[in-house]
């Protein structure tokens, strides 16, 4: 009678501690599986684009003036900027939107013996004119006239070209940022549906760089959309959603 009952306690741990593993299996499996469900996700890219026009343009026009004394040179410049600041006024700007923006002489002597023993000198006047307007149409008229000016003889130097921005990107970027993660969304469930699945929550998103461009293609290089008023602003998100 006495052995009885510490079998009796070996068979009742026994029992429980099989229940303990079988417990521990079960709860171990379905964490795994609640793992692996939550591993499940697809990673996709949303898009946004829209058209813009710019709404500010600067142009600088740089143009110099040669000689052998800096007075002649100087006042050939003189010249060139009444002529410039004339031709702007009549494209409808003022004289607060045009202001000066630099100016440098470089001088050096020709010592060929042709010149004499002194040599002869030479000086180059350069001076920068900037516009800074809102007027975009306008300063792109008076861009696309701007051989007037060479013919009048006012030698601009190359790459004296109108540089077109957009400064609203802050007002835009929110609905845009809205629309690149519908267009994400939309990928993910396309997905989805092809592999039996539904698309939860956001796992991981990532917001790519704004970048605004040509809208049609012209311009190109590092001044890539600045050459023409008509841009497009893009942005693609990339984001991770859960699958259920």
């Amino acid at each position: 009678m006495p052995e009885t009952a510490p079998r009796n306690s070996l068979v009742i741990a026994a029992a429980i501690l099989s229940l303990g593993l079988v417990g521990g299996g079960w709860l171990l499996g379905h964490n795994i599986a609640a793992t692996r469900l939550a591993d499940r996700s697809v990673t996709v890219r949303g898009l946004a684009e829209r058209d813009v026009t710019a709404d500010l343009a600067t142009w600088t026009l740089a143009y110099t003036a040669s000689g052998n004394d800096v007075a002649p040179a100087q006042a050939k410049i003189d010249r060139d900027t009444a002529a410039i600041r004339a031709f702007l006024t009549r494209f409808g700007f003022t004289e607060a939107e045009v202001v000066m923006s630099g100016v440098s002489v470089n001088q050096w002597v020709d010592n060929n013996p042709a010149y004499g023993p002194e040599g002869r000198r030479n000086v180059t006047v350069r001076q920068r004119l900037q516009l800074r307007t809102t007027k975009v149409m306008e300063a792109r008229r008076a861009a696309a006239a701007v051989s007037e000016l060479v013919r009048a003889g006012v030698a601009l130097e190359e790459g004296s070209n109108v540089v077109y921005s957009f400064t609203r990107l802050e007002s835009i970027k929110p609905a845009m940022i809205g629309e690149a993660t519908k267009d994400a969304r939309r990928g993910a469930e396309q997905f989805a549906k092809d592999s039996g699945s539904d698309v939860g929550g956001i796992k991981h998103a990532a917001q790519g760089y704004f970048s605004v461009g040509p809208r049609d293609g012209e311009g190109g290089g590092e001044r890539a959309g600045a050459d023409t008023p008509f841009q497009k602003v893009r942005v693609v998100t990339t984001i991770d959603f859960y699958l259920d």
